[in-house]
């Protein structure tokens, strides 16, 4: 199914007419640092339209970065590109400990570094030319700021806008399934501390030219430098990050701070006592992020349009294994940019909070774009055996085990999910089958959605007392070709499942705590059960489902255990052997989403 650029417009309710202002040439850019409570000062640029006036009142756009608001003898802020020209005032600060603001920065969102969001919001309140309305707004980092704004539940904030926001840092980028990211860990907390010493360099590691972070005022120079001489004896976060095994570990270099302590998911029911209108745009590539944003639509009450497509970390690559390539896929950059613009309207005039509810839009691949007010949406669980001779099966068949030297060379493509760059793409996943345990069904019947988290159930013995189980979904055309759907990792350690957590009805889920881990016993049968990352995705009559099991993803997650024999597998088969349950979208499921689309989309329009 083909979506036209109007019938994509109307799921996301991208009628402009009437919520934006004349367009506006862009200001100069100015500077200035605001004293916080403890006398840290924090750099802000303020960009507002070109000729206004001192007391010319405008809406205001916040982002807090630790990218740097701007480069020196550099043009404004993205962002300020962005909304300017549509009327708006656009305030971007060095959050604190980075840039050219003072302070340290020990690690992502330290309640120091939250806490000066209250006081941006009051000093914008307090200039001339400010409405005393402020909607929060950013990409990634940037994002994920703008909704610890909404948890200071300021007055002045009418709304938030994060874009491909982690809603927690530990299972969705830095552990998924409790397996240390090394790669990214390590080349994000090398990145964010050369920035704070003033030096640009990609994820990669490459040099960018730069003249460095932008000065403040007549004294920039001298400011600058005092603010760098604070930041240069603060560790990197990658050295903290070596020191977490679960969610509730305090790092040295941390303050006594936990990941539990900058996870957005801790302060879901502090956001959603503000009510602050959202919107959050993710991909379904980009490390565990898709996992995020259900999981906030679940968990919180406030008004939200969550928008889940087939997107890498940039939003602007799509990746849509189901169609043909010359297919382009909508909305592209620019239009999301256009619906964020929108929603900054609906924001300030009341409307979001008045009509918007929550609503959540994802994209089907090899179909397009739905739209659900519940998840996860009503579907029929479908249990596939690992049988015998390779197979996937809807009956367990005979009892006995396939077995699995772990490789600990073994890796992935380089544009997977957990490498969180821009650009994606997972080869033709057949290339890995040799190294890897793969089960595969017979073509299907009829075309089958599955929607939803798929669940896997593992009955394995193993030779070390810990380990790293990775299982993938993949499709199968006609001709052989093996397509990446989605996947999920777990850490032996941390198999114990959570029974009361808020999102048991996505599948088992694991608390990451301390309090509950256990060592596997060697020889000895155990069972390892979790959630794949969600997915939906429409697969034609033909096709076929394929399992794929490994024990590692080198080099970029951590090999568990790092040292002595590898593990040596045994994956159990039988009635009481492994399986994994797919969400399956069935004809009373199906007429029961429909109602659902239609409901959602009709309340969109009226936003």
């Amino acid at each position: 199914m083909s979506l036209s650029r109007q019938s994509t417009d109307a799921i996301f309710g991208l009628d402009l007419s009437g919520t934006a202002t004349a367009w506006c040439g862009v200001g100069p850019v100015e500077s200035a640092y605001v004293t916080m409570r403890d006398g840290v000062r924090i750099a802000l640029d303020i960009v507002r339209p070109l000729g206004d006036a001192a007391n010319t009142k405008r809406d205001t756009i916040l982002s807090m970065t630790r990218y740097w608001r701007g480069e020196k003898g550099g043009p404004p802020h993205e962002n300020a590109t962005l909304f300017v020209p549509h009327g708006y005032a656009v305030v971007v600060g060095d959050s604190r400990g980075t840039g050219a603001s003072f302070g340290v920065w020990p690690h992502h969102r330290a309640r120091a570094e939250t806490l000066d969001f209250s006081e941006v919001l009051d000093w914008i309140v307090a200039q001339s030319w400010s409405t005393g309305r402020v909607v929060g707004y950013g990409r990634s980092y940037v994002g994920i700021t703008a909704d610890w704004m909404a948890e200071r539940n300021h007055p002045a904030l009418q709304g938030v806008i994060p874009r491909v926001p982690d809603y927690d840092p530990y299972e969705e980028d830095y552990f998924p399934g409790g397996v240390p990211n090394v790669s990214y860990g390590n080349a994000w907390g090398t990145m964010a501390k050369l920035l704070d010493l003033n030096v640009k360099v990609h994820e990669k590691g490459e040099h960018e030219p730069s003249l460095g972070v932008r000065p403040v005022g007549r004294c920039g120079e001298t400011d600058l430098a005092a603010a760098l001489f604070e930041h240069e004896p603060v560790p990197s976060v990658w050295e903290g990050f070596q020191q977490v095994t679960f969610k509730d570990d305090r790092p040295s270099t941390w303050g006594g701070d936990s990941m539990l302590d900058w996870s957005t998911m801790e302060v879901a029911d502090r956001i959603s006592r503000s009510g602050t209108p959202t919107q959050t745009w993710v991909g379904w590539w980009d490390c565990g992020q898709a996992l995020g944003a259900v999981r906030r639509f679940v968990r919180q009450s406030n008004p939200m349009n969550v928008i889940i497509g087939p997107w890498d970390h940039s939003g602007g690559t799509a990746y849509d294994p189901l169609r043909a390539d010359s297919e382009a896929i909508l909305p592209r950059l620019p239009t999301q940019h256009a619906n964020d613009i929108r929603f900054a309207a609906l924001c300030f005039n009341g409307q979001a909070a008045r009509t918007q509810g929550k609503v959540l839009h994802y994209y089907c691949l090899g179909q397009g774009w739905k739209s659900t007010r519940c998840w996860p949406v009503p579907a029929i669980r479908q249990r596939w055996y690992l049988a015998s001779s390779s197979r996937l099966s809807s009956s367990p068949g005979e009892v006995c085990f396939d077995s699995l030297q772990v490789n600990r060379e073994l890796g992935d493509v380089a544009s997977k999910r957990w490498a969180a760059t821009d650009g994606v793409g997972f080869g033709d996943r057949r290339q890995f089958d040799a190294d890897r345990l793969a089960y595969t069904s017979e073509p299907l019947a009829h075309d089958v959605e599955i929607t939803g988290h798929p669940v896997v159930y593992l009955n394995v013995t193993s030779t070390r007392e810990d380990g790293a189980f990775f299982v993938y979904l993949h499709g199968v055309q006609p001709d052989g070709m093996s397509y990446y759907l989605t996947e999920g990792q777990l850490r032996a350690l941390h198999r114990n499942v959570w029974t009361e957590s808020p999102f048991s009805a996505l599948g088992p889920q694991h608390s990451y705590l301390r309090r509950d881990a256990e060592l596997l016993t060697p020889g000895e049968p155990a069972i390892v059960t979790f959630s794949l990352l969600p997915i939906s995705a429409r697969l034609p009559a033909g096709h076929r489902l394929k399992v794929v099991l490994a024990g590692s993803d080198a080099p970029t997650l951590a090999n568990v255990p790092a040292d002595g024999e590898p593990p040596f597998l045994k994956f159990h088969r039988g009635p009481a052997g492994c399986y994994i349950d797919l969400p399956v979208i069935g004809p009373n499921s199906m007429s029961n989403m429909m109602g659902q689309d239609a409901r959602s989309l009709e309340a969109n329009r009226g936003a």
